[in-house]
């Protein structure tokens, strides 16, 4: 059964650049062509100058996109599933997207630190997949978006308390 939660892992991941997929296996050392750490855009939502002049993006959209790259979709402990209040935040993804046709988003998976290696990547992955389906039923077509998890890797806290957990319990947009 590991092995197989560690294929799934590994085939959810195949398609995403290295830095966005610091996966670790299960003996916990970094998976060829993987990197510790998401890109300075990654991590932060922003866009950089040279991503911000090479962008087909008139001002207005860019700084929608600013940000729509801050926003999160947060989640109850061990949960992949979408809470209401965080429809709004799907909703205003997908009409950028629909509006947007060459815009591709990565829906970034992450979770608490509680947990093995494994199953934080997998919950991580679902609850991507999650949003993906959300977005996928609003008009987004499938191919536009992809899905990465991080697990525990990418912490927005680092207090080991439940003050500091749910906000690492989350989905994060990076909109390309």
């Amino acid at each position: 059964m590991k092995k197989l939660v560690i294929a799934a892992i590994l085939a959810l991941t195949a398609c995403a650049s290295p830095s966005q997929a610091p996966i670790k296996s299960a003996s916990g050392t970094s998976q060829p062509g993987s990197s510790s750490s998401a890109s300075g855009a990654a991590q932060s939502g922003t866009l950089t100058q040279s991503d911000l002049e090479a962008s087909p993006l008139s001002g207005q959209s860019l700084k929608t996109l600013q940000e729509l790259n801050k926003q999160s979709v947060y989640f109850d402990y061990n949960s992949s599933d979408i809470k209401p209040e965080y429809t709004k935040i799907i909703e205003e993804q997908a009409g950028f997207m629909k509006s947007h046709p060459d815009d591709q988003v990565t829906l970034q998976g992450n979770t608490d630190e509680r947990g093995s290696d494994e199953f934080n990547l997998s919950l991580g992955a679902t609850r991507a997949s999650s949003v993906r389906k959300m977005m996928v039923t609003l008009g987004v077509p499938l191919e536009k978006i992809k899905i990465v998890s991080f697990g525990s890797q990418k912490p927005r806290l680092t207090c080991h308390e439940e003050s500091c957990w749910k906000e690492n319990r989350r989905v994060d947009f990076l909109h390309r």
